[in-house]
């Protein structure tokens, strides 16, 4: 599996995220950044997510694309967009209720945007990471109750766990 990235772009409010390869924990302090930066101003209009290019995708991830949903919501009147054309990734979205949250597309989109690599951010403290892991999930378990039953023992675990330095080896 190609180790993940994520593109981005920018126009007059629409905004396209493209997640390349295996998307993992490791990228959750650059998917924070970005729906930071999204969320931050007042010219939002509206929010794609590529995921045709994806492999993989873990819950910390599924759980802060769970979060553009909700913000989403407050922010602008439509729902979030996301595109998935892989069979695999299609179910988990479906199973994680995201059908109810996103429009979700089977087929791929034009997009005429110009795509840039996000910049990897990974200086934060395993604290930090981790109480991003756990809103990322505690947002997952809302979305239905299949996902509470689900994650509502990681989110224990994680909020019981003593952090060490090699927290980002966790996921």
């Amino acid at each position: 599996m190609q180790e993940g990235k994520i593109l981005v772009a920018e126009n007059r409010g629409v905004y396209v995220l493209k997640f390349i390869g295996d998307v993992r924990l490791t990228l959750c302090s650059t998917i924070d950044s970005l729906l930071k930066r999204i969320f931050g101003g007042d010219d939002l209009k509206s929010v794609v997510i590529d995921l045709t290019e994806t492999e993989g995708i873990d819950s910390t991830a599924l759980g802060l694309l769970a979060k553009i949903a909700v913000n989403a919501k407050e922010a602008m009147s439509r729902k979030p967009m996301i595109v998935s054309t892989r069979d695999d990734i299609t179910r988990v979205l479906d199973s994680m209720g995201f059908d109810h949250y996103f429009n979700l597309r089977y087929q791929p989109i034009a997009l005429d945007y110009s795509l840039e690599e996000a910049p990897v951010l990974d200086d934060e403290c395993a604290d930090s990471i981790r109480q991003k892991v756990i809103d990322a999930h505690r947002i997952l378990m809302g979305l239905n109750p299949r996902n509470k039953e689900e994650f509502e023992p990681v989110v224990f675990a994680l909020e019981n766990c003593k952090v060490t330095p090699d927290f980002k080896s966790f996921h």
